[in-house]
C-alpha cells in the first residue's frame, strides 16, 4: 500500500480562527499545517495540546485530536498522553505565560525526563487574553498594566531553562520566517525526545513591535544568524559577518577586516553533546550579538516514554502482570463477607 499523501489542508478544521487581525499565531498555524503535511503522519495520529492564553486557541484550528485542557498543564497532560498512546505524535502548544509561569515546573520535568512530544513555545513576552500583563519573558522595566512603573525583575531566557534541564534539542523562529519556522518543526518531529521550538511573536495590540528590531525586513540579514549544522555561522546583508571564539565567549567580525578571514569563523554542530556553545548561541539576543534561529541543539538521550514502555514490558514478562487488578490480586488478599 502506497503512502498517503498528505496537505496542509487536511490538518486545518472548519473553525473560524479567533485571533486578532495582524496576530503572529496565524503565521505560526499556517506554517504548523505545512509542517504536518510535510511530515506526512496521519491527523488521526496526531494530538495537539494546549494549556490556556491566545495561543492555546490553536487545537480548534487543527484537523487532529486536539486537548484545550488548563493553565499551565499542558506539559503534564501531554506526557501523560504520550505515555498512554506512544504510537501518536504528540504537539503541546504554549505561550510564555502559560507556559513558563504556572507551567514553569512542568515544562522544565518534560524536558528533564525527555519525553518524545513536540513542544512549541509561542513567546509575544505580554499575556495576551488576560489583556497585557508582564510575562516571565518580559524584559526588565518593562511597562505594562500589571507593572505601571515597570517591573523590577529579570527575564526567564527559554533556552536557558533547556539547557539548564539537559534538553536535547532547541530550535528558535520568527513569525515572519515561514521557511525558517517550518524547516525547525519538521526537524523537531524527526527528534526522538523532547524537542523545543521557541517561536518569536509580536502582539499588536499589547506588545506591538517588541521584535521589531530582528523582524523588520531591512534589519534582519544584520541581527539574526541561521544556523545550520555543518556549516559555517555567517550572517549580513552579503554574507560578510561571522561569528569566531574569543575566548571562552563569542565574538562577531567582518570578514576581512581585522585580519579575520573565512576559515576563523566557527562550524556549526548541532549534534555535539555538549551544550556549552549551544547554549552561548541561543542566548545571543540580536544586539551585540545577532540572534541565532534555526536548529540550535539535536543531540540523541534515552527518550522517557520508551524506557517506560521497555520497563513495563520487562516487568510484565517477569511478575505475569498484565493489569492493575492482576498486580493487586498477586499478594495477599483478605476477602470480607
Amino acid at each position: 500500500m502506497e503512502d498517503m499523501k498528505y496537505q496542509a489542508l487536511d490538518y486545518k478544521s472548519d473553525q473560524y480562527v479567533r485571533w486578532c487581525p495582524g496576530c503572529g499565531d496565524h503565521a505560526i498555524l499556517n506554517v504548523l499545517h505545512k509542517a504536518m503535511a510535510e511530515l506526512g503522519v496521519a491527523p488521526e495520529k496526531t494530538a495537539v495540546i494546549s494549556g490556556i492564553g491566545c495561543s492555546s486557541r490553536l487545537p480548534y484550528y487543527m484537523n487532529t485530536y486536539g486537548f484545550h485542557t488548563i493553565h499551565g498543564r499542558a506539559a503534564a497532560i501531554a506526557t501523560g498522553f504520550k505515555v498512554a498512546n506512544p504510537d501518536m505524535t504528540v504537539w503541546q502548544i504554549s505561550g510564555d505565560g502559560d507556559g513558563l509561569a504556572i507551567g514553569g515546573n512542568h515544562f522544565i520535568h518534560a524536558v528533564r525526563r525527555n519525553v518524545n512530544i513536540n513542544m512549541l513555545l509561542l513567546n509575544n513576552r505580554i499575556y495576551g487574553l488576560t489583556k497585557g500583563q508582564y510575562s516571565p519573558t518580559s524584559e526588565r522595566g518593562f511597562v505594562s498594566k500589571s507593572s505601571p512603573y515597570g517591573t523590577t525583575e529579570d527575564p526567564f531566557i527559554p533556552a536557558e531553562l533547556v539547557f539548564g534541564a539537559r534538553g536535547t534539542f532547541f530550535a528558535r523562529s520568527l513569525d515572519v520566517e515561514l521557511k525558517t519556522s517550518q524547516e525547525v518543526l519538521v526537524a523537531a518531529a524527526r527528534h526522538k525526545g523532547a524537542s523545543v521550538v521557541e517561536l518569536l511573536q509580536n502582539c499588536v495590540i499589547f506588545n506591538h513591535g517588541i521584535y521589531s528590531f530582528v523582524s523588520d525586513k531591512e534589519q534582519r540579514p544584520d541581527h539574526t544568524i541561521h544556523l545550520r549544522h555543518g556549516e559555517k555561522m555567517l550572517f549580513g546583508k552579503n554574507m560578510e559577518k561571522g561569528l569566531v571564539q574569543d575566548g571562552f565567549g563569542l565574538k562577531a567580525v567582518v570578514i576581512g577586516e581585522d585580519g579575520y578571514t573565512l576559515d576563523d569563523v566557527l562550524v556549526h554542530d548541532a549534534h555535539c553533546q555538549s551544550n556549552f556553545l549551544h547554549q552561548q548561541l541561543a542566548m545571543m539576543d540580536g544586539h551585540e550579538l545577532p540572534l541565532a534561529i534555526g536548529i540550535i541543539r539535536d543531540v540523541e538521550a534515552p527518550v522517557y516514554d520508551e524506557e517506560v514502555a521497555r520497563q513495563t514490558e520487562q516487568v510484565e514478562a517477569k511478575k505475569g502482570f498484565h493489569s492493575l487488578r492482576d498486580m493487586i490480586l498477586a499478594g495477599e488478599t483478605w476477602e470480607v463477607k
